[in-house]
């Protein structure tokens, strides 16, 4: 795992050599929605992309985790099936729900059953090595999202310019991040994270928790800003060391939510003296976002040392597949 997040930056290098020699058909629909459905390492990436264009997107994008998929989807949807082995069982099904109904689908993977299904149906898509943990490939998943809504005229965002920057920034800064995500993780040991960030980061957030829960081998849990602010915030009231709040900040958070931020930092500190403030690098959006990705899976493969676990192992996940196998 270490080896793998060390190669972030060029796996991202990598992606955009896929993602430019992608042979992608037009489409001749007019497409008035787009459902990404993925689960895990394969599907944060549509969580992510959906908050990264929401304000450029020309149709609503909505993200699937689900065996099956919304009444919505028509002829007139796009459905982009993300599942980095092709054998994801809930999106194999999310998949045939979405060919039934007429959809336009196209396809990220590595192989598996939904690569077989999109050659033999003539469906677009992009391929992506295979044979790693899918939550360590998301610099390839991700990226190949914004390929497809591009392609699609989802969207009319430069992406490659901010990718690229994207990229330099990471390799400029891979030793100081590794630094600060040591510090954080000796800070968060024997601790029960909580990770906050504005709403639109919500999923940088979400692959944060998923890499401390898989890596770490460690529960946390996250939420946002304003919406913590409603209810959550209700819910500190005793006093316990045992937790540390973790903060996902960067320069261009809303005016008004810094301010709510600032003023919820100084509850929590009634309660925890552990409050991590992180913020980001870069001049654009999608530059914070892979700095924020970088630095967490960084912390979280540092926290598997400090906990003595394999950051490679998910035996119980392997056990529940193996037990829905029987039935």
């Amino acid at each position: 795992m270490k080896t793998l997040i060390e190669n972030f930056s060029g796996q991202l290098t990598e992606a955009v050599s896929i993602g430019e020699a992608a042979d992608l058909t037009p489409c001749n629909k007019t497409l008035t929605n787009v459902l990404v459905s993925g689960l895990g390492g394969s599907g944060i990436g549509g969580t992510i992309v959906s908050q990264l264009v929401a304000g450029d997107a020309s149709v609503p994008i909505n993200v699937n985790k689900e065996y099956g998929i919304p009444k919505y989807i028509d002829k007139n949807s796009l459905v982009i099936i993300s599942s980095y082995s092709g054998n994801t069982e809930e999106t194999l099904q999310s998949m045939e729900y979405a060919m039934a109904s007429g959809a336009e689908v196209a396809c990220i993977t590595s192989g598996g059953e939904v690569l077989k299904i999109a050659q033999e149906n003539n469906l677009n898509h992009i391929v992506v090595p295979g044979g790693m943990p899918p939550r360590s490939c998301l610099g390839y998943s991700l990226t190949q999202l914004l390929y497809l809504l591009d392609h699609y005229g989802i969207t009319s965002y430069d992406f490659r310019k901010d990718l690229n920057a994207s990229i330099d920034l990471l390799v400029q800064e891979e030793d100081s991040i590794k630094v600060e995500a040591k510090h954080v993780a000796e800070s968060l040991q024997n601790k029960i994270p909580i990770i906050y960030s504005t709403s639109s980061f919500e999923g940088v957030s979400i692959r944060f928790r998923q890499q401390i829960n898989e890596n770490s081998k460690m529960l946390c849990w996250h939420h946002v800003f304003p919406e913590m602010n409603h209810n959550e915030l209700v819910g500190w009231r005793d006093k316990s060391e045992s937790i540390a709040v973790v903060l996902l900040r960067n320069d261009n958070d809303p005016e008004r939510v810094k301010t709510r931020i600032e003023i919820c930092r100084d509850i929590f500190s009634k309660y925890t003296s552990t409050i991590i403030e992180i913020n980001s690098k870069g001049s654009s959006t999608l530059e914070n976002t892979f700095y924020h990705i970088h630095l967490g899976d960084w912390i979280s493969w540092y926290l598997s040392e400090i906990n003595q676990v394999d950051a490679m192992e998910i035996d119980v996940i392997n056990f529940l597949k193996n037990e829905l196998s029987k039935q």
